[in-house]
């Protein structure tokens, strides 16, 4: 069964961290490939990061967000987590989870066929 379920999302002043959890179930979670993406208002849907967890690749991230946001990762709970610290104004965004099972990790979102519902994220200047 295809689940994902994200949470932790909300409103920070700018220059604060917000931990967002993605929830996947067991057949989920064994998705070669996991990552955040985001959408704001009016703009397209955008990789933050992908993981490769086939373990002969890497994590991926937006330039954007290097150096400021990290995934990692509980196998023992099925979890993915995005740890997003000095966020922006242009961070703000629906933040949702992504999985594709097989193959490579692309950074694009068109390639993911498996999306939670998403987290709302806000940053206040």
């Amino acid at each position: 069964q295809v689940q994902l379920a994200e949470s932790g999302g909300g409103s920070v002043q700018a220059g604060g961290s917000l931990r967002l959890s993605c929830a996947a179930s067991v057949y989920t979670y064994a998705s070669r490939c996991m990552g955040w993406f985001r959408q704001a208002p009016g703009k397209e849907r955008e990789g933050v990061g992908v993981t490769d967890r086939s373990g002969i690749g890497s994590t991926v991230y937006a330039d954007s967000v290097k150096g400021r946001f990290t995934i990692s990762e509980d196998n023992a709970e099925n979890t993915l987590y995005l740890q997003m610290s000095s966020l922006k104004p242009d961070d703000a965004a629906m933040y949702y989870c992504a999985a594709k099972r097989f193959f490579r990790c692309p950074a694009g979102a068109a390639d993911y066929p498996y999306w939670g519902q998403g987290t709302q994220v806000a940053v206040s200047s």
